[in-house]
């Protein structure tokens, strides 16, 4: 795995992140509106922020003199990817499942 996979997947790693990031899924959002949905302080989700940012899976833009954070998707492409084997395997599995009950 190289570097950029590395923090991704370390990025994901932390279920606050995975959290911010489906917050995220939803549209873009400040620091205050984010550390609200969480029972964590600010400068904690700040950190967090900046994980997910430093993974490529979050961009910070201004938008009406305010710092907001949106999701990047297109971040989670090696993810997908690397599910995809795994898709392959139980979709196998449970085609195999699948036909031993409609035979017994």
């Amino acid at each position: 795995m190289h570097d950029s996979s590395e923090a991704l997947f370390s990025a994901l790693a932390d279920p606050v992140r995975r959290e911010i990031l489906n917050v995220l899924s939803e549209g873009p959002a400040n620091v205050t509106s984010l550390a609200g949905a969480f029972p964590i302080s600010r400068p904690a989700i700040s950190r967090h922020l900046r994980r997910l940012k430093n993974a490529g899976l979050v961009e910070l833009r201004s938008a009406n003199r305010k710092d907001v954070y949106q999701l990047c998707p297109e971040a989670l492409v090696p993810l997908d990817q690397w599910l995809a084997r795994y898709r392959r395997f139980w979709s196998r599995r449970l085609a195999e499942l699948a036909d031993r009950f409609e035979g017994a």
